[in-house]
């Protein structure tokens, strides 16, 4: 991906990759405790957090504890600083405005989108509807087991 890209002047950034279990187990937990509300209004702000859960946004097992999953982005290569283009909101914002194809976003944002989803499918992966910077492998190798190996 990362040269079918370098072609354009372009790259993916990973935001997250694999994620042991415990570390969904503790992002549950944050998410239950309806009092901490310090990032609210940075990554879902037309939702509370308990329809975080019924939205589908976060669950108790992730798809990222498979080893097969990842967020990513399209970044500039063509200056000093990689820069990401604009995919209209930023990563892990929770709410329709993420939605793979919204289409209440800027012609850009919505070009930076798919071709994102064109690469990530091209090489292999599907993406979730629901985000536009998640994407599985479509073939995972252990598409049942939630690993829990710490990451050091």
């Amino acid at each position: 991906m990362q040269r079918v890209l370098a072609t354009f002047g372009l790259g993916l950034k990973i935001f997250d990759a694999y994620r042991p279990q415990m570390s969904v187990d503790h992002l549950v937990r944050w998410f239950q405790d309806h009092q901490y509300n310090k990032m609210k209004l940075i990554y879902y702000p037309d939702l509370d957090k308990a329809d975080l859960f019924k939205q589908g946004f976060i669950a108790k097992q992730s798809a990222h504890s498979r080893a097969s999953t990842l967020d990513v982005t399209l970044v500039s290569l063509s200056s000093e600083n990689v820069i990401a283009l604009d995919m209209g909101t930023h990563w892990d914002f929770f709410g329709e405005e993420s939605w793979t194809h919204h289409i209440a976003i800027s012609p850009e944002q919505r070009e930076n989108r798919m071709l994102l989803q064109q690469v990530m499918t091209q090489a292999g992966f599907r993406g979730l509807k629901q985000e536009w910077w998640h994407f599985s492998l479509e073939n995972e190798p252990f598409s049942q087991t939630y690993f829990n190996f710490p990451v050091e």
